[in-house]
């Protein structure tokens, strides 16, 4: 175990932090420029009282004049930052920090060392850092560039005249050559990247490389669109054959370090193929979307069908998602979060989700817009990681419960989703996932052969019920809850 931090709890928390922007809202308060050296132990300090348990630091690596060239040229994309940004400026835009030219930090950041600086005044505090780890493509002016072209994938003029959103020339010391833009296989190209060709075991061998040196750097790496380079998808997008990547990169870093989790960023129900090929952690999209389309039996049949649930990342937003505070009315949001966050496996929060912010930043700009505290929303995720921090919720067992009508001709059970969580104390968890009231008997899991009466106390609000132990073990607990209401009860036996 890495010194200075300690057992990585099973149901951890992550908080993504765009590095850029945390970085330029600092230089603002200090009227200078702001490296990693100026995050301040405060704010370290808040991170860890909040119970998080990872920072994933987005975008901390060498980006270039390429990537930011692309991004100040696109008409379309300089009218979106417009939106997102009123009063934006062209130096606003910094370039996408997925097109990578270098695996070293920034130098506007402070480099390596002010990177390792932080991480050793983070692992005082129990906190890990997680960084990004960018294997389908890199920057147009990455050094393989002129030193590997053989490392990219080459075209033809036939295909850059039928493809042109997927092509580009690019010169390099042996001549031009027409390479293939960076893309997953259902969008064009993302024009400021070039596509590596996973087919050459050479440019493997030099990933691996790479990944060995990011894990010096970090304690995780959240693989940005990690199903791009398994063998069956990189096939069918580009007609190549390459050998598995990810078993045998994360079996090499775990063996040297194992502490470290890898986190895919994946969809199209490909979870489960890379976690049995060596990741820790993959993202549940699917919780997401369904909560989205409020459809109460459909996430509890998700989360009832999935074996590796405890390996998946539940979130409400990140920087590819719209801010839950627009999607979500603010009663659809609380029940959507208790329902994320109560879920085991990793809970994963944006930067800005615990405040309401609004506005979804593009990750091409270095400078958020201010935005008012939503007071009313902090102070319920205040009282949501006061409640997470509880031991059971960290490393406790958890079970979905089911539910039954109230009575004969009522359907509203169905709108329920309950899960109770045993460990050093017994927690209820039940939310009305629904725009209206709605009753159920849902299962209690604790009932035995004590005649004592339960108390249940709602650690999320202010009830308190007391209920014989005989109707609880012979019908379950009644329920009658408002729409989009919940509760989280710990459970004891009264004396």
């Amino acid at each position: 175990m890495a010194m200075g931090l300690p057992r990585l709890a099973h149901h951890p928390l992550l908080i993504e932090i765009n590095a850029r922007v945390r970085l330029s809202g600092l230089a603002r308060t200090l009227g200078r420029h702001a490296t990693l050296d100026d995050v301040t132990d405060l704010e370290l300090d808040a991170l860890a009282a909040s119970g998080f348990d990872i920072v994933w630091l987005m975008g901390v690596w060498q980006t270039g004049e390429a990537g930011r060239a692309v991004s100040a040229t696109d008409d379309a994309a300089v009218a979106y930052y417009r939106r997102a940004l009123p009063d934006f400026q062209i130096s606003d835009i910094s370039g996408s920090p997925f097109a990578v030219r270098e695996c070293r930090v920034h130098a506007d950041f402070g480099g390596n060392d002010a990177l390792a600086r932080l991480r050793t005044r983070m692992r005082e505090r129990g906190l890990r850092l997680m960084l990004d780890f960018v294997p389908n493509h890199v920057a147009l002016d990455h050094p393989w560039v002129a030193e590997h072209p053989d490392f990219f994938i080459v075209g033809d003029e036939q295909r850059l005249r039928r493809e042109p959103g997927n092509w580009r020339r690019v010169a390099t010391p042996a001549g031009e050559r027409i390479l293939a833009l960076g893309r997953d296989p259902f969008f064009p190209g993302w024009r400021d990247t070039l596509q590596l060709n996973w087919a050459n075991p050479a440019l493997q061998d030099a990933m691996l490389g790479e990944l060995r040196r990011v894990a010096g750097q970090c304690d995780g790496v959240r693989c940005d669109m990690a199903m791009l380079v398994i063998p069956e998808v990189f096939r069918r997008t580009w007609g190549l054959d390459p050998q598995p990547f990810w078993p045998r990169a994360t079996r090499a870093i775990h063996d040297a370090h194992p502490e470290f989790r890898f986190l895919a960023e994946v969809y199209w129900a490909l979870e489960p193929t890379l976690l049995e090929q060596g990741f820790d952690y993959a993202y549940d999209k699917l919780l997401y979307d369904l909560l989205r389309e409020q459809r109460a039996a459909s996430v509890r049949e998700h989360l009832r069908s999935q074996p590796l649930l405890d390996h998946l990342a539940h979130f409400l937003e990140n920087h590819d998602e719209p801010r839950s505070a627009e999607v979500f009315e603010p009663a659809v949001h609380r029940a959507a979060a208790v329902i994320t966050y109560f879920a085991p496996g990793m809970r994963f929060f944006h930067a800005g989700q615990r405040e309401g912010r609004r506005l979804r930043l593009p990750v091409q700009l270095a400078r958020a817009p201010d935005e008012a505290t939503d007071d009313e929303l902090a102070a319920f995720y205040n009282r949501l990681f006061a409640c997470l921090a509880r031991p059971v919720f960290r490393d406790g067992e958890w079970q979905l419960l089911d539910t039954a009508p109230a009575w004969d001709g009522n359907v509203t059970n169905a709108d329920f989703v309950a899960c109770a969580w045993t460990g050093d104390e017994r927690m209820l968890v039940v939310v009305n996932y629904a725009p209206h009231q709605s009753q159920a008997y849902v299962e209690f899991s604790w009932a035995d052969e004590d005649a004592r009466p339960w108390r249940l106390t709602d650690e999320m609000g202010d009830a308190q019920f007391e209920r014989d132990a005989g109707d609880l073990a012979e019908h379950g607990l009644y329920l009658d809850v408002g729409p989009w209401e919940y509760h989280v009860f710990k459970v004891e036996r009264l004396d």
